[in-house]
């Protein structure tokens, strides 16, 4: 019989400290700016803020992970494979699947890694693990973690940082199995002359001798790149046999609703085909799009059998586009 990759647990993390905009409106008037406007555009109301000493983007992804492995009904014993992706890891050595994998109780035989694709990070790797498991006897359940700290590094000065981006994890288990379900296909586009618009650490770790720095976010137009995005969805579905009406759900980068509404009016898609997370909890980065299919999943509007459409975009520019049917 042939295999396929199935979505069996989902588990998501937010620090428990909310922070709403009021906040940041009078942190930045302090500074002479307004930003109330940017606030509308990005689509923020919450987000999720580390106030301890203890809480990290380690932490985070621990808590997820045991969601879902409840979630999935398994142990960490019956985990064969551990991606933990982040692109502020807690850790550059050992890798962070090392405590993660210490925390769950998981078996000797665990492959494990980190990875870094910015904010496109976990969705790559949930498409890594499904096509790694597809071609690997021995793998037949994968714990995928989402998760950055993100406040620790955002400038309090940039307001398309500070005031933006929140912390947070996401986990999932993918497991091989005989039904016409899962894992379909994923995408990829990538424009590296637009690499230098977003750089943590600023200078590189060889040059911040040791000091404390944040991301440095440089102001870009980001409208051409939703535009790409929509062609290489709409050959990206015709590859696969399918249109966007034939889509149940989308499941979109939250990091700015107004890049949600281009996509939505260019589409021409049913506002309940979309699932927006990013005004509760914030811009989460690299789990943003599963905080979404959480969203969904809780709401009634994801069901088993449904065709998911996962985008997003992570600094570089790198995109990718995945398909899985729920």
């Amino acid at each position: 019989m042939r295999k396929h990759i199935k979505i069996t647990g989902l588990g998501i993390y937010n620090p428990e400290n909310q922070v709403e905009n009021d906040y940041y409106l009078e942190h930045f008037k302090k500074q002479g700016r307004d930003i109330t406007n940017l606030l509308t555009v990005l689509g923020r109301e919450k987000r999720h803020i580390i106030d301890n000493n203890h809480e990290n983007s380690l932490t985070m992804g621990i808590e997820a992970a045991k969601k879902a492995l409840e979630d999935a009904g398994i142990k960490g014993k019956d985990v064969d494979m551990i991606i933990f992706a982040s692109q502020c890891p807690e850790y550059t050595l050992p890798t962070n699947a090392a405590f993660l994998h210490n925390a769950i109780s998981a078996d000797n035989h665990t492959i494990i890694f980190d990875t870094n694709a910015a904010c496109a990070g976990m969705t790559i790797a949930v498409e890594t693990a499904s096509r790694y498991m597809l071609s690997n006897k021995r793998v037949n359940r994968a714990l995928v973690v989402g998760s950055d700290a993100n406040s620790l590094i955002s400038n309090p000065e940039q307001e398309i940082t500070y005031a933006s981006f929140a912390d947070g994890a996401a986990a999932i288990i993918l497991e091989k199995t005989e039904e016409e379900t899962g894992f379909i296909d994923a995408v990829h586009y990538l424009d590296s002359t637009k690499r230098e618009n977003i750089l943590y650490p600023p200078k590189g770790f060889s040059k911040s001798n040791g000091e404390k720095e944040y991301i440095d976010f440089k102001p870009f137009d980001g409208t051409p790149s939703i535009m790409i995005a929509c062609e290489m969805i709409e050959e990206f579905l015709a590859e696969n046999g399918l249109t966007i009406d034939s889509v149940d759900a989308l499941c979109l980068s939250q990091f700015a609703v107004s890049n949600i509404e281009i996509m939505q009016k260019h589409f021409e898609i049913a506002a309940e085909k979309i699932l927006y997370a990013g005004d509760e909890v914030g811009y989460t980065s690299t789990s943003s799009p599963f905080f979404a299919l959480n969203k969904g999943i809780e709401n009634g509007q994801i069901k088993r059998g449904d065709t998911v459409l996962f985008w997003t975009v992570g600094a570089g520019d790198e995109m990718i586009a995945m398909l899985f049917k729920y």
